[in-house]
C-alpha cells in the first residue's frame, strides 16, 4: 500500500498514537501513551490502535496476569491461623493426643470437620477409636509440623501485607480449594509496538493539523468544509458488521407464501384453534375409531366440555355417510356413529377444518381459498418434530376441475418457491381419493413436504358440492428447514441472536 495514501487516511488520535510511540521508543502500554500523548480517555488509544494494527503500522501483545488477595476466610485465618494448625497446636498442648471432643471445645464448630480432613490430608494425625470416643494422635511428622510455617501460612501473610500479588496457580491450589480463602483474578494487559511499516510512516513524517474527520449537518451549514482539509475514506478498511432490525425469518416466509397464493388467484380464509371434533374429523369422513382420535394423538380441551352444533340436519346426515354411505355411492364406515363424541372440543388437528367449514358456507363454485395457521398434535419434540406447527391449507372447488390440475398448482407453488424439482407419489388420507404426497429435491435427497389430493364424495356430495374439490396440506416448518438450511426443526424457535442477525430476508 503507497505510504502517501496511508498516511492521508490515518485519523488524528492515530497520528497522536504513531508519534507518542516514538517518543516512547517504539513500545508502551495504553496507559503510559495516554499519560505522554495527551488523550481525553484511554480507549481512544486502545481505538486507534485496533485501526493502526489493521493497517499493520503496530502490532498489540496481549498479556494475561493472575493476581490473588485474602477472601473473607482468609483474613480471618491470618489472624488465628489456618483451622489445621490450630487443632495441630492444641493436640500439642494434650501431649499429642486428644479426643474429638476435647478438639470440639477447643476450636469453632465450624471448623473441626475442616480441621480434621486437612490433618489427616497432611499426614499430621491418626484418627483411631479408644473405647467410645474418637481420638485423634499427632504423628511424627505432624509433630514436626509445629513448630514449621507451611506454604499455605507464608501466602497468608504475604498478601496481608501486599493486598493484590502473583503466584504460581500450583502453589495455591489448596487454598483456591478452600471456600472463601483467596480471591483470584484474571486481567489481561496490551503492550502496543511498532511495525516495520509503522516507522516508515514515522520517517515519512506525519503532522497533527486540524481535519475534519466526520462530515456532518453542523459542518455543511457552517461552511467548515471549505476552510479545513477533509480526512480521505478508506472504503476497503474493516468495519463491524451492522445489522438492522427485520421480521423473524419464518414471519417472513409465511408472507412469501401469502403473496404467491394471492398472485395464483387464491383468497386467504381463517378459522379458530378450539374445534368440535365434528367439524375437525366427523365432516371429514374420519372414523371415530381412528387411531388419530386417541388421546395420544389429540389435544383434547376440559374447557369448555362441549361445543353445541346447530346444524342438527347435517350432523344426522354425516352420521348416515359413516353409517351406511348416506345418499353416496359409499357403503361408509359401517358402525355405529355416536352423536355424543361430535361435541368434545379439540385443538384443532389441521386447518382442513378451516376449508371443509367454507365449502359447507360456500357449496356453490367457483371458489379458490388458502389458509396459513398453527395447528396441534400429541407429537414429541425432536429435530423432526413439534406439537405446535404452521400449515399451509388450500383448495379449489370449480367445474371441470381435474387431478392434473392439483399437479400443476402445486409444481407452480414449488416453483415460486425455488425448488425446480419435485416429485409425486401416491398416498393414503381419510377424506382424499385419489391422495398424493409431494416431495421436493434438496441437498442430494428426497424430502416429504405434504399431501394433496379430491376430497372424497363422503365429504362434498353431503354439503351438496357435485364437482371435485382439490385439496392440499402442505408443513410450513419443514419448508423452513429446507430454505433455511437447517437440519433442527427447534432451532426455528430458539432465539439464536447471531442467526437471526445474519439471516438474509428471502
Amino acid at each position: 500500500m503507497d505510504l502517501e495514501k496511508t498516511i492521508k487516511e490515518l485519523s488524528q488520535h492515530e497520528k497522536k498514537v504513531l508519534l507518542t510511540l516514538k517518543k516512547l521508543k517504539g513500545k508502551a502500554s495504553p496507559a503510559d501513551i495516554f499519560s505522554a500523548g495527551n488523550f481525553n480517555q484511554e480507549v481512544e488509544v486502545m481505538n486507534a490502535a485496533s485501526w493502526l494494527q489493521s493497517k499493520k503500522l503496530v502490532t498489540v501483545e496481549e498479556h494475561l496476569k493472575t493476581t490473588y488477595s485474602l477472601g473473607k476466610e482468609g483474613k480471618v485465618y491470618v489472624e488465628k491461623g489456618l483451622p489445621e494448625k490450630q487443632a495441630l497446636k492444641a493436640i500439642h498442648n494434650k501431649k499429642g493426643k486428644a479426643t474429638l471432643q476435647e478438639l470440639s471445645s477447643l476450636l469453632d464448630k465450624q471448623e473441626v470437620p475442616v480441621a480434621i480432613g486437612w490433618l489427616k490430608k497432611n499426614g499430621w494425625a491418626s484418627i483411631k477409636k479408644e473405647a467410645n470416643s474418637t481420638v485423634l494422635e499427632l504423628t511424627a511428622t505432624g509433630k514436626k509440623a509445629v513448630t514449621e510455617t507451611t506454604n499455605e501460612e507464608r501466602i497468608l501473610k504475604q498478601l496481608h501485607k501486599d493486598h493484590t500479588k502473583e503466584f504460581d496457580k500450583r502453589d495455591v491450589a489448596s487454598l483456591l480449594s478452600r471456600k472463601n480463602v483467596i480471591k483470584e483474578k484474571e486481567t489481561i494487559s496490551s503492550t502496543i509496538i511498532l511495525t516495520e511499516r509503522g516507522k516508515q510512516i514515522l520517517d515519512k513524517g506525519i503532522m497533527l493539523t486540524d481535519e475534519i474527520s466526520q462530515i456532518t449537518s453542523a459542518v455543511i451549514k457552517s461552511g467548515a468544509w471549505k476552510k479545513k482539509a477533509i480526512r480521505p475514506y478508506d472504503i476497503h478498511a474493516f468495519a463491524p458488521a451492522s445489522y438492522g432490525g427485520k421480521a423473524h425469518p419464518l414471519v417472513d416466509l409465511i408472507a412469501k407464501i401469502r403473496t404467491i397464493f394471492l398472485e395464483m388467484g387464491f383468497e386467504e380464509i381463517q378459522g379458530d384453534f378450539v374445534e368440535s371434533s365434528f367439524w375437525n374429523m366427523d365432516m371429514l369422513f374420519i372414523p371415530q375409531d381412528h387411531p388419530a382420535r386417541e388421546m395420544q394423538d389429540t389435544l383434547y380441551c376440559k374447557i369448555p366440555k362441549k361445543i353445541v352444533i346447530n346444524e342438527k340436519d347435517l350432523i344426522d346426515k354425516i352420521a348416515k355417510v359413516h353409517e351406511t354411505g348416506g345418499d353416496t355411492s359409499s357403503t361408509g364406515w359401517r358402525y355405529v356413529f355416536s352423536k355424543e363424541k361430535v361435541t368434545k372440543p379439540l385443538l384443532r388437528t389441521h386447518t382442513t377444518v378451516n376449508t371443509i367449514r367454507y365449502l359447507y358456507e360456500h357449496p356453490h363454485p367457483p371458489c379458490k381459498v388458502f389458509s396459513l395457521g398453527r395447528v396441534f398434535r400429541k407429537e414429541n419434540i425432536d429435530a423432526t418434530h413439534l406439537p405446535e406447527f404452521y400449515q399451509i391449507e388450500g383448495i379449489i372447488h370449480e367445474e371441470g376441475t381435474t387431478f392434473k390440475q392439483l399437479i400443476g398448482i402445486l409444481k407452480e407453488f414449488y416453483r415460486r418457491m425455488g425448488f425446480e424439482t419435485i416429485r409425486f407419489r401416491p398416498g393414503y388420507f381419510p377424506y382424499t381419493e385419489p391422495s398424493m404426497e409431494v416431495d421436493v429435491y434438496w441437498n442430494n435427497q428426497w424430502m416429504e413436504l405434504g399431501g394433496s389430493g379430491i376430497f372424497r364424495p363422503e365429504v362434498t356430495e353431503t354439503i351438496g358440492i357435485k364437482n371435485p374439490v382439490l385439496a392440499w396440506g402442505l408443513g410450513l416448518e419443514r419448508l423452513a428447514m429446507l430454505k433455511f438450511g437447517l437440519t433442527d426443526i427447534r432451532d426455528l424457535y430458539i432465539s439464536d441472536l447471531e442467526w437471526l442477525q445474519k439471516k438474509a430476508i428471502i
